[in-house]
């Protein structure tokens, strides 16, 4: 029997690293494409991983069909936080929640690849208050656009673990401020760990009653945004006050911020974007990480180690066993 294999669009980042992780262990063969070989250099020493330089954000159907060529099945992990503005949403998440899932997809039926695992999140919706959710709500159209390619996507709330973007930006946060000023200080999330989505796709990869499915991925406990600072302030050890701002406040602290260089802290889409709650709706979403055989790891099993500053890294990875 001839060996899985597996390409993984955005592999080399937080939930990708950890998903290419657990394939391997699986001895699943994986390819990884990626614009910069120096960012997989992590990935390459794994068991049965390749990594091949390739710029999928063109989205070429001419080098999708060679990353696809008999390949069993195809991982879209690509995603972006913040985008121009736009209608109805901007360039940077139409390219990457849209257009690259059309053309992986496509590509998928020409090359006769019959699965597509397709990474959305939890709040898609093509009539939702922000950019981003409209956006993945027609990435998972796109992803559905083949009917020789059964899609399963999978809606997480917000991710957490060791290289999260998330907690850690509070804790980091935390260190230099006296204060925290937080705009939608109540916005609810129900934060799933990282280890546990990159489970759910492995499972479902696996398993094909999944196919056509929608998966929604959350924790086993529900927090406010506020409540999700101050344990990243606890267990970092650097607990500031929180200073909840009024909603036009915030705004324009959000509009500040779209306007310094880099990559922004908040932007008003991600403002637009907590006024639905991030959490698993039970009375909607029939399809849960239960259903997948997972038991979510809790945040504070995991969150208080890799943020304490007293914890190295590579030792809780060590004792997490990835």
């Amino acid at each position: 029997m001839r060996q899985t294999t597996v390409v993984v669009f955005g592999g080399t980042g937080f939930i990708g690293s950890h998903l290419v992780a657990q394939l391997s262990a699986a001895g699943v063969r994986v390819l990884v494409p990626t614009r910069r070989l120096v960012r997989a250099r992590h990935l390459a020493t794994l068991p049965m991983v390749e990594v091949i330089e390739a710029d999928v954000g063109r989205a070429d159907a001419a080098q999708l069909a060679r990353l696809l060529h008999r390949a069993d099945a195809a991982i879209n992990l690509v995603g972006v936080l913040h985008s121009k503005r736009g209608t109805p949403y901007g360039p940077q998440f139409r390219r990457a929640h849209v257009e690259l899932p059309a053309a992986i997809v496509a590509a998928c039926a020409a090359a006769g690849v019959p699965r597509y695992l397709h990474m959305s999140a939890l709040g898609a919706d093509r009539d939702g208050p922000s950019m981003y959710q409209r956006s993945k709500a027609d990435g998972e159209i796109a992803a559905r656009g083949e009917v020789s390619v059964a899609a399963t996507i999978f809606r997480p709330s917000v991710v957490f673990g060791p290289e999260d973007n998330f907690l850690n930006m509070f804790a980091k946060m935390q260190r230099w401020l006296p204060v925290v000023p937080l705009a939608c200080a109540g916005a609810e999330f129900q934060p799933v760990f990282v280890g546990d989505v990159a489970q759910a796709f492995v499972h479902a990869l696996r398993d094909p009653k999944t196919r056509h499915q929608v998966y929604a991925l959350g924790g086993p406990a529900i927090y406010t945004l506020a409540e999700l600072v101050r344990l990243s302030g606890r267990w970092s050890h650097h607990e500031r006050p929180i200073i909840e701002l009024p909603n036009w406040l915030g705004r324009l602290q959000a509009a500040i911020f779209e306007m310094m260089p880099g990559t922004p802290l908040m932007t008003r889409d991600n403002l637009d974007s907590m006024k639905c709650d991030n959490v698993v709706d039970p009375a909607i979403q029939a399809l849960t990480a239960a259903t997948l055989g997972i038991k979510p790891v809790a945040l504070e099993a995991v969150a208080p180690q890799y943020l304490s500053p007293h914890e190295r890294l590579d030792d809780f990875r060590a004792r997490a066993g990835r």
